[in-house]
């Protein structure tokens, strides 16, 4: 087993950059082993108004240029250092290298896509002289950086990206962010920080605060200094969000219950590979993993013998070590939490076909055939490395099926017949329909969110994010 680095200690907060000591301070341990591997500061409510007031008081002077080169320039600097930092991001998650070597790739492109659009110009013009009614005018408008604070509460599950998915679009259009990174893995974030301090960018448009969500986190939703809170985690939590923070803009991209639907006529090697991947990829803890597998039932048998073949492929275990495929999830606690959702799917008549095997927050790869859509496993949204199986007769079961719950994020389908992709993409009720591909796929600059309990429609993604963290002003001349 790999050593790991030694622990990596804050001390202090991040309030504009000013490294601000605390006496209080939490430990951050290795899922795999339970060492402390860091320790972070416990921000107060004090330190919230202060970092808010040190934000609403700056007034953002930056070109676009010189946006785009602190996005650019930290882009670089955390590809520079891919392996250092997709260490740290495995050392507080337990995610395994593969999984967090990726991640920072994807935030680097997070900073690249946000550091072009900034150089994009986001206004737009309209001449008046189109109707019997009209002048010899033109209306023009332009965007607008929020006249308060942006705050920004991450999860646990990609440490590193999700608060790049908030900080860049904020940087590119010259607002001010205070974050709030899950107290579970806040070290990414720290880092993240002082890249983007390094790379050029006025400490007081962003400041990192971490603790007890339970005392600082009604302060970063209610302060009047707030304009919008942007936040990703759970259902719970983002309807809690959603009745404080009343007559703010608010962006919340919530759970997830995403299908793959296997036709009868897909290729399915390529779907059981597309199962695999999106059960088992950042140990299932995506919103956007697959969550269920509907398999029509001509092809079930093939297709199941086919993902467990699959499935044993994947090598869980020592998230340091490179050849991992699957590290741990997040902590002991959700690990029995899908050991008991299993044991009880299988009480209600499901089989289990492979895994279910827990230690500590390690958990294997487990696949159920027979599950029923009325199963907690699959009614709820089951955050972790499970890939339940449950069949239709046709495709009307099978759009029904999908639709049958709570949450509309994202949603694959395997199939080649155009009829069948033209109906999964209209009657779906999610934000995202990908043919031949999982749920997850997307680009980060394109839009990205989901419906009902999903989230709100406002999407995220730098483009979308961009949109929501400014105000558009309109503006007309004589001419």
């Amino acid at each position: 087993m790999n050593a790991p680095l030694p622990p990596v200690r804050h001390e202090s907060l991040r309030i504009a950059g000013e490294r601000v000591a605390t006496e209080r301070s939490f430990e951050v341990r290795y899922p795999y082993t339970g060492e402390v591997v860091g320790t972070a500061p416990k921000a107060t409510v004090d330190d919230v108004r202060r970092a808010i007031a040190v934000a609403r008081a700056f007034r953002c002077r930056l070109s676009r240029y010189e946006r785009y080169r602190i996005l650019m320039a930290a882009s670089e600097i955390i590809a520079a250092r891919r392996g250092e930092i997709a260490r740290l991001i495995t050392l507080e998650s337990g995610l395994c290298l593969k999984d967090t070597d990726y991640e920072v790739g994807r935030a680097a492109d997070v900073l690249l896509f946000a550091a072009n659009q900034a150089l994009v110009d986001d206004g737009q013009v309209f001449s008046c002289d189109l109707t019997p009614h009209g002048r010899h005018r033109k209306i023009y408008t332009l965007r607008e950086p929020l006249a308060g604070v942006i705050t920004g509460i991450t999860p646990f599950n990609h440490p590193l990206n999700q608060v790049i998915h908030k900080v860049a679009p904020a940087v590119a259009t010259g607002n001010r962010i205070v974050v709030k990174p899950s107290e579970k893995t806040p070290l990414s974030a720290y880092l993240l920080a002082d890249i983007l301090y390094e790379a050029g960018l006025p400490p007081p448009m962003l400041s990192v605060l971490t603790g007890d969500p339970r005392e600082i986190a009604d302060e970063l939703l209610t302060h009047p200094d707030v304009d919008l809170v942007t936040f990703t985690g759970g259902v719970a939590i983002g309807k809690a969000i959603a009745a404080r923070a009343v007559y703010k803009r608010q962006v919340l991209e919530l759970g997830g219950n995403d299908p793959l639907i296997v036709m009868d006529d897909a290729d399915l090697d390529e779907a059981a590979a597309l199962a695999a991947s999106g059960s088992y990829r950042n140990s299932g803890q995506r919103c956007t993993a697959v969550k269920r597998i509907l398999v029509h039932e001509r092809v079930a048998e093939e297709f199941i013998e086919k993902l467990l073949a699959a499935t044993a492929r994947v090598k869980c275990g020592d998230p340091l070590d490179p050849a991992t495929d699957m590290g741990t999830v997040i902590d002991e606690a959700a690990a029995t939490e899908f050991e008991s959702r299993v044991i009880e799917a299988v009480a209600q008549g499901a089989r289990l076909l492979a895994g279910n095997l827990r230690r500590g927050a390690l958990y294997s790869p487990t696949v159920l055939d027979r599950v029923r859509p009325q199963m907690r496993l699959v009614r709820e949204e089951t955050f972790g490395p499970v890939s339940p199986v449950i069949r239709f007769s046709d495709i009307d079961e099978a759009i029904r099926i999908a639709n049958g719950t709570a949450y509309g994020l994202s949603s694959a389908v395997c199939t080649q017949r155009l009829d069948h992709i033209t109906r999964f993409v209209s009657e779906l009720n999610v934000g995202t329909v990908n043919v031949r591909e999982v749920p997850g796929y997307r680009l980060e600059l394109t839009p990205f969110g989901g419906i009902k309990d999903s989230g709100l429609g406002y999407k995220e993604g730098v483009l979308e994010a961009m949109k929501s963290f400014t105000n558009t002003k309109t503006y007309s001349l004589p001419w």
